[in-house]
């Protein structure tokens, strides 16, 4: 055996592998969309198997409240952005293979030309948008999409858009979850997340894809994994045989811009702002910031006021809401001046302990 092929000696005497089964691993480009909770472990493991080529995709910065699950930071990272933390650590855990970050939003704009050096695409987001897009994008690319999504004590994975034995397409995203109202669907910033679920569905994400390379197993095509971390239960569901949905074109995104906490500090010193809490009404009494009070189920109705203003920014508990509402504000008036608070309150609070 090789010097380079050493570190991989145990998985290479696995029946079934070999050294040409390493080798492929080598020759291998994988996108890793989301360097969070799932990303972290799905990274780690990708890299420690010889991946040739791995990419992280990831526009935000590091938090404290990351730090229960997003496994490669440690509180001195906080503010620095994981694309670069992530490569640096992945690269000094395996010097042999090569780290490619992008630190980008992946949009309806970017998303064709940033698959298009891949693979296999490991989708580890946690909004629907991205989530569409990357199962989208896969499918007119032609390229297999492995999917991981947790909440609370829940986790599942599947892996989209690969070839069957008879020529035809598995089924992917939009076959299972044809639309989705994200509004009315907490995220983990809201609901929680037990940080040992991102570990195991990361891990199994990372799994089926050198199953995927090596072609050895039996893939999670055509059927999705349900795992509960409280009763360790875990069941396949098999998709059925239903009439594929048919997808031609990328929707476009619309992208909500955002702002640090840190930024909308400096800025309320020196500029003119129009603050709009989003959040209920028992929310708000137990503390904001200041500036309007729109409850989110009644934000549509006040869209045309706030264009109206030089400069808004949208706040909620943790971005999710202000994010939405951001959105619907860009869809009706594209050129608004319009932000949502980037993590929300929380982050406002996170920050001014830093």
């Amino acid at each position: 055996m090789t010097p380079d092929l050493l570190r991989y000696s145990c998985q290479i005497a696995l029946p079934g592998f070999s050294e040409a089964t390493q080798h492929s691993l080598q020759n291998a480009r994988v996108l890793i969309v989301g360097a969070g909770g799932l990303g972290c472990p799905a990274a780690q493991y990708l890299a420690a198997a010889g991946i040739g080529t791995l990419g992280i995709a990831d526009a935000d910065a590091i938090s404290i409240s990351n730090l229960h699950r997003q496994i490669l930071f440690n509180p001195a990272d906080a503010g620095k952005k994981k694309t670069t933390v992530a490569c640096e650590r992945l690269q000094k855990q395996n010097p042999g293979i090569r780290i490619v970050p992008h630190d980008v939003q992946v949009t309806s704009q970017n998303v064709m030309e940033l698959i298009s050096h891949y693979d296999v695409i490991v989708d580890c987001t946690d909004n629907f948008d991205t989530r569409y897009l990357l199962n989208d994008a896969g499918v007119l690319a032609g390229k297999p999409v492995v999917y991981g999504a947790i909440y609370q004590f829940e986790g599942q994975v599947a892996v989209w858009n690969t070839i069957n034995e008879n020529g035809t397409k598995s089924p992917n995203y939009r076959d299972l979850f044809p639309e989705v109202d994200a509004s009315q669907i907490p995220d983990c910033a809201e609901g929680g997340v037990i940080p040992t679920l991102a570990g195991i569905i990361g891990c199994l994400q990372a799994n089926e894809v050198i199953k995927y390379i090596t072609n050895t197993g039996e893939l999670l095509s055509g059927k999705i994994l349900v795992f509960d971390a409280q009763t360790l239960q875990s069941r396949i569901i098999k998709i059925g045989d239903t009439t594929r949905t048919h997808v031609n074109r990328l929707k476009e995104t619309i992208v909500a811009p955002t702002i640090s906490a840190k930024e909308l500090k400096n800025s309320l010193e020196t500029d003119t702002i129009y603050l709009v809490d989003v959040r209920n009404e028992r929310e708000r009494e137990e503390f904001n910031i200041g500036g309007g009070h729109i409850p989110f189920e009644e934000f549509e109705g006040h869209i045309d006021d706030l264009i109206q203003k030089t400069k808004t920014v949208i706040y909620c508990a943790s971005g999710k809401r202000s994010s939405d509402a951001v959105k619907a504000v860009k869809k009706k008036h594209p050129d608004a001046n319009v932000f949502s608070l980037k993590g929300g309150l929380k982050q406002w609070l996170e920050d001014d302990l830093q």
